[in-house]
């Protein structure tokens, strides 16, 4: 039996874990800091195991690690660190899919003297997006094209049957993560020119994205598209632009919500007993009509649908958080959830989108489209935990199967990784529609 350690039960841990369940000679143990959601997810599996562990428990990890084959890490992206430094130890391979980072990076060298690969960046974005891109590019070359521009998209959205909410919006990952992304400042190409967007202007700098067989959204850039030009080769491209899609009005409205500070992350002690309505005004100059005051702060008027969700979200009334301590972001994050998270027989909806303008010899210009809509199950895993969790598994397999031989620190941009990972996932029903249209 080969060996496969877990590290975390988290929302996109079951798909995983029942994927490897099904292959004969893999067994599964799940580490968990709660044992209980390690026990659940495995639901009695003959060849799982479900154990309880802390990360800070350093002994303990490393003894972990020393029993498995391959290691999985699906901790909070801060502790992955650590544990590929107890990977490359043991010469025991990693798999994350998580982004790369600095700390990461430097351990290349010695993952590569192990003899070992820790691969990172394999759920959906990042992951799915770099493998569906790389078998792009990689056919534009084939047939001796030259890529000019990619413009990329990704979204986690209710399903249009589930979109039920002012927001349009509900939580299939980390609450808090989805909001402190509003924190990030972006870059990306437009027509050879770089465009550098702060973080305070994240929201307002949006356009309409129509998906045919979605519908309408909004798109706006996702952190620094600029290191992708020299990722996936492309040092000819004048547009190289990554972006998050969301439905119409989720930007207006979390614009305003940033303005007014809702999503600063400083720990206050002194929040148990407020009203969301009074820890409103903390932030909301004035001692009129909260609803007016908070429009005047806004510089809009009354009745603008931004103030309807704010309203709709709780923030006008007296009702008691129910927090005794955290900061404004973990206050907006408890609103969100009591009224955002996914009801039994919700599903959910993952798009991946990308635009590719290619020139050929003789002056030949194509568009070319490739599109990922993909729903959870009903009562059943989401479209999130699917595409994140899936191709982690099947990453994990193909490295066990030895049809993955690299080492060192990689992501999945190169053929030998991300060929058999996309092939298995059309056959799980992941798939991308694509089409290709010349331009005058």
């Amino acid at each position: 039996m080969k060996k496969v350690l877990v590290l975390g039960a988290g929302l996109v841990s079951r798909p995983m874990a029942h994927y490897l369940l099904d292959i004969p000679d893999i067994q599964v143990t799940v580490a968990s800091r709660t044992v209980s959601k390690a026990e659940a997810l495995l639901n009695g599996h003959p060849h799982g195991r479900a154990i309880a562990l802390l990360v800070e428990d350093s002994t303990a990890l490393d003894r972990l690690i020393a029993k498995s084959n391959l290691v999985v890490s699906l901790l909070p992206y801060g502790h992955h660190p650590k544990v590929a430094r107890y990977c490359i130890k043991r010469r025991k391979p990693m798999v994350t899919a998580s982004y790369v980072s600095k700390e990461m990076k430097i351990l290349d060298k010695d993952a590569r003297k192990a003899g070992v690969i820790i691969l990172n960046e394999v759920g959906l974005d990042p992951g799915i997006d770099h493998m569906s891109a790389m078998k792009t590019i990689n056919w534009v070359r084939k047939h001796k094209g030259v890529v000019t521009s990619f413009m990329s998209y990704c979204g986690g959205l209710p399903a249009p049957d589930a979109n039920d909410n002012p927001f349009g919006y509900k939580f299939s990952w980390s609450p808090k993560g989805v909001l402190m992304a509003g924190h990030n400042e972006a870059s990306y190409l437009r027509e050879g020119r770089k465009v550098f967007v702060p973080s305070e202007k994240l929201f307002g700098h949006r356009w309409s994205l129509t998906i045919e067989g979605a519908g309408e959204f909004e798109a706006y850039p996702n952190r620094d598209s600029l290191p992708y030009i020299e990722l996936y080769g492309l040092e000819k491209i004048k547009t190289m632009f990554r972006g998050t899609l969301r439905y119409p009005g989720w930007c207006e409205t979390l614009e305003a919500i940033s303005h007014l500070g809702l999503l600063d992350d400083v720990p206050n002690d002194d929040i148990a007993g407020l009203t969301a309505a009074a820890w409103l005004r903390e932030h909301v100059p004035g001692d009129g009509d909260l609803r007016a005051d908070t429009a005047a702060e806004l510089g809009l008027v009354e009745d603008t649908p931004v103030l309807d969700r704010l309203e709709w979200l709780g923030l006008f009334n007296d009702e008691p958080i129910g927090l005794a301590r955290g900061s404004d972001v973990d206050v907006l994050v408890k609103l969100m959830l009591n009224r955002m998270t996914y009801r039994p027989h919700e599903r959910d909806m993952i798009i991946l989108r990308h635009e590719f303008g290619a020139e050929y010899p003789g002056g030949l210009k194509k568009k070319i489209t490739s599109t990922l809509v993909a729903y959870g199950e009903p009562d059943g895993d989401s479209a999130m935990a699917r595409t994140v969790g899936l191709p982690t598994a099947i990453a994990v397999r193909k490295i066990l199967e030895g049809r993955i031989k690299l080492t060192g620190v990689h992501i999945p941009v190169i053929p030998e990784i991300y060929k058999p990972i996309l092939t298995e996932l059309e056959r799980l029903g992941i798939r991308f529609r694509e089409k290709s249209a010349k331009v005058a």
